[in-house]
């Protein structure tokens, strides 16, 4: 899947959120769709990274340290 295609997805996936909150005002969507699709990322980055922090920070371009604090904020820990 392509970064065009990732965009296309969390772009339609707003999209029907919107829809869906009808006449309701949303509010955090931006912490919201971070804290959504971070956990996957985390995910599918320590499966590549074979559960190794620093090679998984390496990849997500972020400090360990970072990245041990967003795996404990996600329950991955």
């Amino acid at each position: 899947m392509s970064k065009d295609n990732i965009q296309d997805v969390v772009r339609k996936s707003l999209e029907k959120y919107f829809r869906d909150l009808g006449e309701q005002q949303p509010s955090n969507v931006y912490e919201m769709v971070v804290f959504t699709v971070e956990k996957p990322i985390l995910e599918a980055v320590m499966m590549r990274a074979d559960g190794n922090q620093s090679h998984a920070a390496d990849m997500l371009g972020i400090n360990r340290n970072t990245l041990r604090k967003k795996l404990q904020q996600h329950d991955l820990l």
